[in-house]
């Protein structure tokens, strides 16, 4: 059964995090992108605790409204905010500096290919989801035709008025979007529920308006596993297959037939097979 615990990390940033299993247990931290929220998950919590685990996947920052700072400060939204979050979460959970595994999609995945990068000695697995090595994901932008087109909506989210848009007709587009990529009608609901509100949407747009030149990642020394939905709309095929080029670990990519950028609301028992055979496969 999913807790739903309310994570304080320090004065003014309360997370609202899915929780399940013992919390001695090996921790697993499944980090949501946009357009979701921490119900991206659901499937994932329990299955993973019934396994032995700890499952935890917050509502990130600007997705929690007790953890949402002025998303006109864009300052508060820059990635290293972001990525200690993730670390100061597991940390409030009572893990400390223990390692633990780390599961990844969109937005989410971005931040774990960072911690992977810059605290490998903290993650026992990386599992990701919809999201290509950054080093792959900038060489498909300047190589595949495709994939520029295919990012056209990052350029879209910094427009003023993106967030109104977005939210017109009952927030329509975003709505119909995850409709298209194969999401039940009561996942949709769920991620509505967190996101479809003007400061809720114009904090996740502050992810995008924050973002500014990146530093390039090497190789990642933490075990992965990438698994892309070939009919992901956003991320192409070179970006995918090319991850590959960018560990230097064990590694593993899983191509899901039909996957759409939400694979883990859309087919959610092959994604729960797929974390708990790599996590188990580095459980330490």
């Amino acid at each position: 059964m999913i807790e739903t615990r309310q994570v304080e990390t320090s004065p003014g940033m309360v997370f609202d995090v899915s929780v399940a299993g013992d919390p001695a247990a090996p921790l697993v931290l499944m980090l949501h992108g946009y357009n979701v929220s921490r119900h991206l998950w659901d499937a994932q919590v329990p299955a993973i605790a019934a396994a032995g685990y700890f499952a935890v996947a917050p509502n990130q920052r600007g997705y929690s409204a007790g953890a949402r700072p002025d998303p006109a400060d864009h300052d508060q939204y820059r990635l290293d905010l972001l990525v200690q979050d993730a670390f100061d979460i597991v940390a409030a959970l009572g893990h400390g500096e223990r390692r633990f595994h780390l599961v990844g999609h969109d937005w989410g995945g971005s931040l774990s290919w960072v911690m992977a990068w810059r605290r490998p000695e903290r993650l026992a697995s990386l599992t990701m989801f919809s999201r290509p090595h950054p080093g792959a994901f900038a060489r498909a932008m300047r190589d595949d035709p495709e994939q520029p087109h295919r990012s056209r909506h990052h350029k879209a989210f910094l427009e003023p008025d993106a967030g109104p848009k977005l939210l017109a007709d009952d927030a329509a587009i975003l709505r119909t979007r995850l409709e298209k990529s194969g999401v039940p009608a009561e996942m949709i609901a769920r991620h509505m529920a967190v996101l479809a509100s003007p400061p809720a949407i114009e904090a996740a747009l502050a992810w995008y308006r924050a973002r500014g030149e990146r530093d390039p990642l090497g190789p990642i020394a933490v075990p992965t596993l990438f698994a892309w939905g070939d009919a992901d709309d956003t991320v192409g095929r070179m970006a995918a297959e090319g991850t590959r080029d960018f560990i230097a670990a064990p590694y593993r990519f899983e191509v899901l037939p039909g996957g759409s950028h939400y694979t883990p609301n859309q087919f959610p028992e092959r994604v729960t097979e797929l974390v708990l055979e790599w996590v188990g496969t580095h459980r330490r």
